[in-house]
């Protein structure tokens, strides 16, 4: 990759960010006076925190693609760098866990990019980090579904193999795409379970919902690629 490609991705600039998910919104309607949206405040989210680098369109989501569809395993080190970014540098964590991967899917492409961000992340912030949580089940594909199917079709869909090494621990969650944020709340909340004190996520990109329509056409175009969707 030359280094004009690799300077082209933006951060997700909007004037109205969910407190807490980080979901931006055209107007401050939907957030309540502690500037949290309606999943937010009904605790349907089972993460702190969620910080993205930028949106999942153009040059950033080419960048993710050739990583994650194409094997160029050196991107993993240029959109871990990208994803530092988006965190808070006041923001201290005790373990980075990548999420997971279902086994098959993990056979099929030969790797987990999001253990290859989380190594990245883990080397550059000095914490350790730990394969916390596993996919204990295969999920259909999420495109065309709604908000409460998303999150009815990943539940239970993860599971932690030792306790004691999240137990009381704040827990950095990477990822590389957040899309409605369903799968990586599944996964927070596990490792809540498990007993981790907070789980925050960081994703190198995010789809950006204003869009009428995007949603739903990224992950279409994504399944169309790989055969298989988030």
């Amino acid at each position: 990759m030359c280094p004009a490609c690799l300077a082209e991705p933006k951060p997700l600039i909007a004037e109205y960010f969910c407190s807490a998910c980080g979901m931006p919104f055209v107007n401050a309607a939907p957030l309540d006076d502690a500037g949290r949206c309606g999943l937010c405040r009904r605790g349907l989210q089972g993460f702190d925190a969620v910080f993205c680098y930028g949106e999942y369109e153009g040059p950033l989501r080419g960048l993710i693609h050739l990583l994650k569809f194409g094997g160029v395993r050196p991107l993993g080190s240029v959109l871990g760098r990208l994803l530092l970014q988006a965190l808070p540098r006041e923001q201290r964590f005790d373990a980075v866990v990548p999420m997971p991967l279902h086994w098959f899917r993990l056979w099929r492409r030969g790797f987990n990019q999001s253990l290859l961000l989380a190594r990245f992340v883990s080397k550059r912030l000095q914490v350790p980090v730990i394969n916390g949580a596993r996919r204990r089940r295969s999920t259909a594909p999420q495109s065309g579904l709604t908000n409460a199917e998303r999150r009815a079709n990943v539940t239970g869909a993860f599971a932690v193999r030792r306790r004691d090494r999240v137990a009381g621990k704040h827990i950095l969650l990477v990822d590389d795409v957040l899309t409605t944020g369903a799968t990586a709340s599944a996964c927070a909340a596990a490792l809540k379970r498990a007993g981790a004190r907070r789980v925050t996520v960081a994703a190198v990109a995010r789809v950006d919902r204003r869009r009428t329509g995007f949603a739903s056409s990224v992950l279409l175009s994504d399944l169309a690629t790989t055969g298989v969707a988030r």
